[in-house]
This record gives C-alpha cells, sequence and structure tokens, in this order.
C-alpha cells in the first residue's frame, strides 16, 4: 500500500512541472548520458554538420535532436517540389561590376567546390573593337525551356515548381549529356574527388545544396535554393560589396538587392533599365536578367584585374 502511494506522488510531483513523463524521460537520458561521459571521460564523438552558411562545423552527435539529419528520401523529395507560391529570378547589373569575385568564393565555400571549379564566372566582355569592355557574372540561366533537361536519360536534372533547375548527383551517371546541351556552359564535371571530401564524407546529401559533391556527377549553380528554404538571399548575391545582384519572387514582383537591401518592384527594374536576356533566340526564356554597363559607377582600367584593388 506504501509503495503504491510513493508511486502515485512521484507521479503528481512530476506533473507539478507541467511536464509528461515521455518528456522528463527525454530529459533525464541526456543527462545520464552526460552524467556517463563525465564519469568515464571517454571523448565525444563528433560529426560534420553543414551550415546554410556553407560552413562546415563538428558538434558532438550527442547534443544533436534528432530532426537536425532530415532522411535522404525527405530531402529528395523536397528538394524536387520547391518552394510553393515562389517564381525565383535574379537580375545582375552589370554597370556595377567591379570583378571583385566575392560571389564566386561564397559559392565555393558554400558548395564545396575547389579554386578552380565555379557555378558562377566573371567574364570580361566587349561589344566590339571600340566599345568599352565590362565585367559579367554567369551563372546558370535556369531557363523556363531547359534543353538540359530533356537530355538527362535518368532524371536527374529537372526544373521545379518555383522556376530552380536543381541537380541529383544521387541519380547522375556522369554521362554529361546535360552539359552538351547547355548554350550557357554553366555546368561543371566533377572529374576528380570534390574538395574537402573526407570532411562532407558523413553528411546526409542535400540536393538544394548539392553537398557532399560526388566524383564523376555533374554539379552547377542552384541560386542557392537551400538558402531560399531559409529566406535567406543566395550566397552569391549576399557576397557581393558592390550592389551588382537584385533576387527576388516574380510572383511578388520584387527582388532585393544584397548589398543595400533595398527591395524594387522587378518590373520596373527590367522596363526603366532595359533589362535583356542571354540568347533570347534560343527560346531557353532564362530567368537570369542583366541591366546593360550604361552610367557606370567607375571607369574601366587596367587596375581592375589587379587583386589588391578589388572592392
Amino acid at each position: 500500500m506504501k509503495e503504491e502511494t510513493s508511486n502515485n506522488s512521484r507521479r503528481k510531483f512530476l506533473k507539478s512541472f507541467g511536464i509528461s513523463v515521455g518528456a522528463a524521460g527525454v530529459v533525464s537520458s541526456f543527462s545520464l548520458i552526460g552524467a556517463a561521459k563525465a564519469a568515464t571521460k571517454k571523448p565525444a564523438e563528433m560529426v560534420n554538420l553543414l551550415t546554410q552558411d556553407g560552413q562546415l562545423v563538428q558538434v558532438d552527435k550527442n547534443q544533436l535532436r534528432p530532426t537536425v539529419n532530415e532522411p535522404l528520401d525527405e530531402l529528395q523529395k523536397r528538394g524536387r517540389e520547391g518552394i510553393p507560391g515562389k517564381s525565383f529570378v535574379m537580375v545582375i547589373d552589370l554597370s556595377k561590376c567591379r570583378n571583385a569575385r566575392k560571389c564566386m568564393s561564397a559559392c565555393q565555400n558554400h558548395h564545396q567546390l575547389r579554386a578552380d571549379q565555379h557555378h558562377i564566372n566573371v567574364l570580361q566582355m566587349q561589344d566590339a573593337e571600340h566599345t568599352a569592355p565590362y565585367f559579367m557574372p554567369k551563372p546558370c540561366q535556369h531557363c523556363d525551356n531547359p534543353p538540359c533537361t530533356k537530355v538527362c536519360p535518368v532524371d536527374a536534372t529537372f526544373k521545379r515548381q518555383d522556376g530552380i533547375v536543381l541537380i541529383d548527383n544521387e541519380r547522375c551517371i556522369g554521362c554529361r549529356f546535360c552539359i552538351a546541351a547547355c548554350p550557357y556552359s554553366a555546368r561543371i564535371f566533377q572529374w576528380t574527388e570534390p574538395k574537402d571530401a573526407e570532411k562532407y564524407k558523413d553528411l546526409t546529401y542535400n540536393i538544394e545544396a548539392n553537398v557532399p559533391q560526388k566524383k564523376g556527377t555533374v554539379s552547377k549553380c542552384l541560386f542557392s535554393a537551400d538558402r531560399l528554404r531559409e529566406d535567406k538571399l543566395p550566397s552569391c548575391v549576399s557576397a557581393c560589396p558592390n550592389g551588382v545582384y537584385y533576387f527576388g519572387d516574380r510572383n511578388e514582383d520584387a527582388v532585393t538587392n544584397g548589398t543595400t537591401g533595398e527591395t524594387v518592384r522587378f518590373s520596373k527594374l527590367i522596363e526603366e533599365n532595359a533589362g535583356y536576356t542571354l540568347m533570347e533566340e534560343l527560346g531557353t526564356k532564362p530567368r537570369v536578367y542583366y541591366l546593360p554597363p550604361k552610367n557606370r559607377a567607375f571607369e574601366f582600367n587596367g587596375d581592375l584585374l589587379n587583386e589588391e584593388n578589388l572592392h
């Protein structure tokens, strides 16, 4: 009889703190794990995780909640569906690009790329012999009529409902048909083991970041789809110090400048500045728009090619 009274009192004690026995079990299990580790002085088991800013960090496995690492099939399903109601577009103002290449390095860090690999490249352009040269960032154009997705024999590259074209390197067989089909030369092939392959090997594959990268597969610009899911701008847009990039939702007719944080009407920005897309005659219908290099914010000269002068 006393034992039953004691058990009832224990239940009332737990309820007085507003927690269930199940919740208390979770708390106590973590506490016991911590106590056991302290008692035995065994080193913590560390695992690698990729943050939304593209940084690889090590954390104690025992401190992770079960929801941190989502199953691969869930990440794949979510990645293929995209973000409902969104229609993403990018605008690149060529009058502001100074070849700082911060966009390139941010992209490389985010997507596990070596220094010689580019999802976005800054090109030096000159339209005619007597015209002034200018710099042009060139990412994947995320076409509405993408030729790359039509030639893939295994559905490894696809277009989502929000307009982003992605690659699934869990399905990619390395045939490189998509590379041949892309008129913008926007794709790269992993001929060798990716950068820091050992550090990334235990991560669950995230199709929206295409990380971990895999040897023998294709990779390209993703509009930092994993960051968009966290309501952040793409890595390249956030990293640019000169206000070159605008990014946003065509459905909302709004794009935000990554440097100033200013949000403007997408349609007005394109109309008033004679915006255009690359190779319109191909009918690919790109989602990356360019503003001509008029009224440039700087004078082009050879010094801009020197690293110490890049801002």
